[in-house]
């Protein structure tokens, strides 16, 4: 079992930053792959990037691409989300998943969820 807990959600302005981290424990953080996906009121949880198992792979859709980037530290068991040029569309609850083996960007092939944060973006 993985348990996982996201931080770093907040309020921001149109334009700013923010950085998710997402903590790991139990399990074997480096066998599995990472995503974070988001999900707005009255949506469908959306992906938004995902990392593979040694970092050295990443995919994003083309909503976030050049604004985020995920990355992950293995020693410390956590991976991140640097969100840059935040938008009011980019505000949603922002979750991290884990999936044994090989990055997916399918939410239904993930194995284990955070509780999410929230992040606002004001215009």
């Amino acid at each position: 079992q993985v348990q996982l807990a996201e931080s770093g959600g907040g309020l921001v302005q149109a334009g700013g930053s923010l950085r998710l981290s997402c903590a790991a424990s139990g399990g074997t953080f480096s066998s599995y792959a990472m995503g974070w996906f988001r999900q707005a009121p009255g949506k469908e949880r959306e992906f938004v990037a995902a990392v593979s198992k040694t970092g050295l792979s990443t995919n994003y859709p083309d909503s976030v691409k050049g604004r985020f980037a995920i990355s992950r530290d293995n020693a410390k068991k956590t991976v991140y989300l640097q969100m840059n040029r935040l938008k009011p569309e980019d505000t949603a609850i922002y979750y991290c998943a884990a999936v044994a083996l090989v990055l997916r960007v399918d939410p239904n092939e993930y194995d284990y969820w955070g509780q999410g944060t929230q992040v606002t973006v004001s215009s």
